[in-house]
Parts: C-alpha cells; structure tokens; sequence
C-alpha cells in the first residue's frame, strides 16, 4: 500500500477564488448599503498555491474610510481561504 496521499480532498482553485471573492464582498457590504457603492472590484486568482486579492472600493459618500475597508476586505478573503483548507 503507498503511503503517498492524495491532494484530493484539497479545494479546487475556482473553490479557493469563489470563496475569497464572495468574503470580500462580504466584508465590504458589511460596512456599506449596496447604493452608497459606486464601484467595487475584488480580484482574486490563485495559482501554483499562491492567493492573490486585490480589493478596489469606490464609496465617496460613505462613513468608512474606503482604504480600511478594502484592506479588511482583502484580509477577510485571505482568512476564508485559510479556513476552507484547515476544513
């Protein structure tokens, strides 16, 4: 019997994406109404096991300081990768 293991029961990568994207959009309409968002952009790939998100937040009429939320964003998705590997 092999005593090699299988990465199988890893997340597929389009798992990995969907789920950093949607905590980040979680975080963000957390913190904003829908409306008071002019434009939201949160990228997310991961590749060769390497998550990379970039969160862009337009909110100018907003009580958040866009920046913070982005960045909050950005660790939020980081966090719910992390999570759905340890599970």
């Amino acid at each position: 019997m092999s005593t090699d293991q299988s990465h199988s029961d890893d997340p597929t990568d389009e798992a990995v994406v969907e789920t950093a994207a949607t905590a980040a959009e979680d975080v963000v309409f957390s913190r904003y109404d829908t409306g008071a968002v002019e434009d939201l952009d949160v990228t997310v790939s991961f590749e060769d096991g390497v998550l990379d998100v970039d969160v862009y937040l337009n909110a100018p009429d907003g009580r958040h300081d866009e920046s913070r939320v982005a960045d909050d964003a950005a660790l939020a998705a980081q966090a719910a990768v992390d999570d759905l590997f340890s599970s």
